[in-house]
C-alpha cells in the first residue's frame, strides 16, 4: 500500500502586515481627534453649555477654552431675532442671544465695559441727587418723580404743573420748575428727550387736530426753554407721544391727570457702552409710532380740553 505524502505548510512571512494597519489606522483615528479637539468652536461650545444648564435650572457656569486665532469683537456679530414661542422657550433663546454676542468678547474688553458702566450709574446717580435736590418741593408734592431705569434717569413731571388745559404754553410755575432743572442739566454732556404726553380725551382744534399735536408742542416748548436757559439744543430732541403710552387707567379723572405729563429722559453719556446707551429707550417706549418735534414753530396755546 503506498504511503501518502505529507505536504509541509509554507510560513506566512507577511503576518506583521496585518497588526501594522490596525496601528496605523488607530494612529489616523488619533490624529483626526486631536485635529478636531484643536478647532473647538467657543462661541458654540459657551453658548451649548449655557443652554444646557439654563434649561434645567442650574446654575449658568461655561468653561474658557482655549482660544485659536484672532478674537473677534462682539460688535461685528448681529445676533439673531428670537422665535416667538411660549415664555419659557423665549426666556432660553434671550439668554443664547446674549452668550452668543458676548461669546468672543475678550476678557480686556469685558473689563472696559464694565468700568464704561460704572461710571455711567455713578454719573447718573449723581445726576439724581440734584435734580431731587432743586425739585424738592414739587417731589415731596408728588408733582414730580425721579426715578432710574437702567443707563437712564426719568424726571416725569405732570402737565398739570406746566400747562393749563388744552394748552402747550408754560405756567409761571412751570418756568420756575424748569429754570431750577436748567441749570443742573446746562453743566452736563448727556443727551436728553423730552417727551410729551396726553390722556386719551380727544381734542380737535385748529392749533391742535389731535393729541399728537399737544403733545408735541408741549415737549417742543419744554426744550425751547431749556435752550433759553443755556442747554446745548443739539444734545437735546423733542418726542411726542400722544395718549400712546399712558402709565395709569384713563377710565378715572386720576388716572387721566397721571398720564398728562412731559418726561425728561437723561440719557448716559458716550462713556457708557455705545449698544447700552443708544438702544436705551424707556421699556416699552420705543420712538417708533411717535411725533418727533424738533426746530419746528409750534403753536403754545389753544382753549379747549
Amino acid at each position: 500500500m503506498a504511503r501518502r505524502h505529507r505536504h509541509e505548510e509554507h510560513v506566512n512571512h507577511e503576518a506583521w502586515a496585518i497588526p501594522y494597519g490596525d496601528l496605523i489606522t488607530l494612529l489616523l483615528a488619533f490624529f483626526v481627534v486631536m485635529y478636531a479637539i484643536s478647532t473647538l468652536n467657543e462661541g458654540k461650545y459657551r453658548v451649548m453649555s449655557e443652554s444646557l444648564n439654563a434649561a434645567f435650572d442650574g446654575v449658568p457656569r461655561s468653561i474658557a477654552p482655549i482660544q485659536v486665532g484672532e478674537p473677534t469683537s462682539a460688535s461685528s456679530i448681529a445676533p439673531p431675532k428670537p422665535f416667538e414661542t411660549d415664555p419659557g422657550s423665549r426666556d432660553l433663546v434671550q439668554l443664547t442671544d446674549r452668550v452668543r454676542a458676548d461669546a468672543l468678547i475678550t476678557p480686556i474688553e469685558l473689563m472696559q465695559l464694565e468700568q464704561a458702566e460704572a461710571q455711567a450709574e455713578a454719573q447718573l446717580d449723581a445726576i439724581q441727587r440734584q435734580v431731587e435736590r432743586v425739585l424738592g418741593p414739587l417731589i415731596m408734592s408728588d408733582q414730580v418723580t425721579v426715578t432710574r431705569e437702567g443707563l437712564w434717569l426719568e424726571v416725569n413731571i405732570r402737565s398739570d404743573v406746566l400747562f393749563a388745559s388744552g394748552s402747550a404754553a408754560l405756567s409761571a410755575p412751570a418756568r420756575d420748575a424748569i429754570d431750577q432743572l436748567a441749570t443742573v442739566l446746562r453743566e452736563l454732556p448727556n443727551e436728553l428727550r423730552i417727551e410729551g404726553h396726553t390722556d386719551d380725551q380727544p381734542i380737535a382744534s385748529a392749533l391742535f387736530p389731535s393729541n399728537w399735536e399737544l403733545s408735541g408742542a408741549r415737549a417742543a416748548s419744554v426744550i425751547r426753554l431749556l435752550e433759553g436757559r443755556g442747554v446745548d439744543p443739539r444734545r437735546m430732541a423733542a418726542v411726542g407721544f400722544g395718549e400712546k403710552r399712558p402709565v395709569a387707567d384713563n377710565g378715572t379723572p386720576a388716572g387721566r391727570a397721571a398720564n398728562r405729563r412731559v418726561m425728561l429722559v437723561i440719557l448716559a453719556t458716550s462713556g457708557a457702552p455705545a449698544a447700552a446707551a443708544a438702544g436705551a429707550a424707556p421699556a416699552g417706549q420705543e420712538t417708533a409710532g411717535a411725533a418727533v418735534v424738533s426746530g419746528a414753530a409750534t403753536p403754545l396755546s389753544e382753549d379747549g380740553l
